[in-house]
């Protein structure tokens, strides 16, 4: 059995992964703009957040399940598929990851005359346009299809799809990005906002990315787990694409 160290060490070096290449491709799109050498674009910034998901999961979900985000791993325990002692673990390790990836990142990354354009969008921040209500609401629904998503592949054994989880839920990420950034930045992962903000002091409608995804998420996994997962109970579903049923039952914990 997995100890859990490494299962804390895995969703803190994936979530660290995650946030340094999603707010990294939004630092180089920044960048490349100013210097005139044209830019990723939003594509790119999606590509680039969602295949970091896909890699990280696909690399480490055998060990932790592959959460890197509190809102799936929230939705996890809300539907008793994760125990609460492993829900804490996760939020703390996710916490310490982003966190790290946020200072390593403005290490790291030249600065120049992008970075205060470029510095409400790596932290997530709302367009002009939209109210924190609007922003709230775009937020959940983005983030209830890529937990629904990652639901329906990663704990739906029926279809055996689990070894394609991560790659599916990276391109729901991707996905939600290119409907939500314009407006919202399209976090869909507390996290993916708050270890930026901690390292760049940028807290601009921060709960935004707290309740919008936590909403999202947990709405998500109630609706699959009652409707789609009765016939399988927690600690019967095989939890991540590379964890058997008693991995699983261990990685779901008592509650």
């Amino acid at each position: 059995m997995l100890k859990f160290a490494q299962k804390f060490a895995a969703e803190l070096i994936g979530t660290f992964a995650v946030v340094f290449i999603a707010a990294g491709a939004i630092c180089a799109d920044q960048y490349l703009a100013a210097s005139s050498q044209g830019r990723l674009g939003i594509l790119g910034i999606a590509l680039a957040y969602g295949l970091a998901y896909a890699v990280m999961v696909s690399a480490l979900g055998h060990i932790s399940g592959g959460h890197f985000n509190p809102a799936l791993t929230v939705a996890l325990w809300v539907t008793r598929r994760a125990g609460t002692v492993q829900a804490i673990s996760y939020w703390a390790a996710q916490i310490l990851g982003s966190i790290v990836a946020g200072y390593v990142l403005m290490a790291v990354i030249p600065d120049g005359s992008w970075r205060m354009r470029a510095l409400g969008l790596i932290t997530s921040d709302l367009s002009p346009d939209i109210t924190r209500g609007q922003g709230i609401g775009l937020e959940a629904v983005v983030t209830f299809c890529f937990v629904f998503v990652f639901f329906a592949t990663a704990m739906d054994a029926r279809r055996g799809l689990q070894r394609f989880s991560g790659f599916v839920s990276g391109l729901a990420l991707a996905a939600g990005v290119l409907v939500a950034a314009p407006f919202t930045g399209g976090s869909m992962n507390p996290v993916r906002t708050l270890g930026p903000a901690v390292a760049t002091g940028h807290w601009e409608n921060h709960g935004v990315y707290w309740i919008g995804p936590m909403l999202g998420g947990v709405l998500a996994a109630v609706i699959y787990n009652r409707v789609f997962l009765r016939d399988q109970p927690p600690g019967s579903a095989i939890s991540s694409p590379h964890v058997n049923d008693a991995e699983a039952r261990e990685i779901a914990g008592p509650r």
